[in-house]
């Protein structure tokens, strides 16, 4: 390889650089792509379903990328590059190296309340295993321990009788977003969940009655709100069922933020 790199001008390695540039910038984003696979940090971008599938097709892209390399790999005396052509080349090499740095050394990151307010919360109907009213109504009172924020949001877009949620303990973790019709009382427990892939991520979330929480949480802190729910107190939210808390308390982010 690089005995045959030696043999080419000076002309014709920047011609081969000009070839080569789109070549190499897919492989280092597909480079990339496996090091977010073996790390297991890939699961903040798209469905666990997809990951195998994903670094199936990375690696074998790769192997074809290695492959069209040693084809393109020639002697034939290229036209010599013009200086658009070089400069093009180097902003393509320095572009291509500073996102394989970035993706590698600045730790990716969730998707926050910005994007929850943004996507509006709740607005939309996700998740194929969410609860129905129908069937935990026939639930006992310990199983709802164990609903999620994606359970607990599609039973309140459901219902909103005080009266089906008596005797229904609540224990939710999330990340708060504050209520815009009532910041100073109200945020959301909130999570993303996710059918495909980031991109596509829905916010759903529960809201909570806590006047001045502002003092104690900040936005986007993982907090575990366990309580029961109530008609909702606040006169300026739009909510008709609101969490009241007997408990607050911050966590770390967990290791799978979203939900599916």
């Amino acid at each position: 390889m690089w005995g045959w790199w030696s043999t080419l001008s000076r002309d014709e390695k920047w011609a081969a650089f000009i070839r080569w540039r789109g070549l190499a910038l897919a492989a280092v984003a597909l480079v990339v792509t496996v090091w977010l696979g073996v790390t297991n940090q890939l699961i903040l971008y798209i469905h666990p379903r997809y990951i195998v599938f994903t670094l199936i097709m990375a690696a074998v892209a790769l192997a074809l990328l290695v492959a069209s390399f040693a084809a393109r790999r020639t002697h034939s005396h290229a036209e010599s590059p013009t200086r658009r052509q070089k400069a093009i080349t180097v902003v393509g090499g320095i572009l291509a190296l500073a996102f394989a740095v970035a993706m590698i050394a600045v730790p990716p990151a969730t998707l926050s309340s910005a994007t929850a307010i943004q996507r509006d919360i709740n607005s939309t109907t996700v998740g194929a295993g969410s609860q129905t009213v129908a069937s935990a109504s026939s639930k006992a009172g310990s199983a709802f321990a164990k609903f999620t924020v994606l359970d607990w949001s599609s039973l309140l877009r459901q219902t909103s009788a005080a009266s089906f949620y008596q005797g229904k303990p609540a224990d939710v973790t999330g990340f708060v977003t504050a209520d815009s019709n009532d910041p100073a009382n109200m945020f959301f427990v909130s999570r993303f969940v996710i059918t495909c892939c980031a991109v596509d991520a829905q916010p759903v979330g529960v809201p909570v009655y806590l006047p001045d929480w502002e003092q104690k949480y900040a936005e986007d802190k993982w907090v575990r709100v366990e309580g029961g729910f109530t008609t909702d107190p606040s006169s300026k939210s739009s909510e008709q069922i609101a969490l009241v808390p007997s408990k607050v308390s911050i966590v770390a982010k967990p290791h799978q933020p979203y939900l599916f």
